[in-house]
C-alpha cells in the first residue's frame, strides 16, 4: 500500500476518533500515533490531512449537507461521514486530482465500511466535484 493511501486511512481513523470522542483536536494525533506506529512520511501527510479537515470542518460539513439530499449528517454512518469529510477537504484543497481523491475515498469506504457505503460516498462526492468544476468555470 502506498504512503498516501495509508496516510488517508490514518487520517480517516483520526477524524473518526475526533468525531466520536468530542475531545480536543490537539490530543487526537498524539493519542492515535501512540497506538499506531507508521513511517514518518505517513504520519506527516496524515497529520496534514487531519488538521486541514478539522480546520475547515464547518465549511466541509455544509458542503456535504448541501449535496447529501435527504440525509442528515448525524444519520450517516460515522465512517462514511468521516471518509466524506476527508475527501471533501482534498477536493477543496485542489492539490490532488479529483478522480484520485474520489477513487481513494471509495477504496477506504469499502475497507472500513461497506460496498453500499462506497456507492453512497461516490454519489455525494461526484455531486460536490461537479459543483466545484462549475464554480471554477464561472470564475
Amino acid at each position: 500500500m502506498g504512503v498516501r493511501r495509508k496516510a488517508r486511512e490514518c487520517a480517516v481513523q483520526m477524524l473518526f476518533q475526533y468525531d466520536m470522542s468530542g475531545g480536543a483536536v490537539a490530543d487526537v494525533p498524539a493519542k492515535f500515533w501512540a497506538m499506531n506506529s507508521q513511517a514518518a512520511e505517513v504520519m506527516e501527510f496524515a497529520n496534514q490531512l487531519f488538521s486541514g479537515t478539522v480546520a475547515r470542518l464547518a465549511e466541509i460539513d455544509n458542503s456535504i449537507r448541501a449535496h447529501a439530499t435527504n440525509w442528515r449528517m448525524d444519520r450517516m454512518a460515522a465512517v462514511d461521514r468521516n471518509v466524506l469529510r476527508l475527501a471533501v477537504y482534498e477536493l477543496v484543497a485542489d492539490v490532488t486530482p479529483k478522480a484520485v481523491v474520489i477513487n481513494e475515498a471509495l477504496e477506504i469506504a469499502k475497507k472500513f465500511s461497506t460496498d453500499e457505503s462506497a456507492h453512497f460516498v461516490n454519489g455525494i462526492l461526484d455531486s460536490i466535484k461537479n459543483f466545484l468544476n462549475k464554480k471554477a468555470v464561472n470564475c
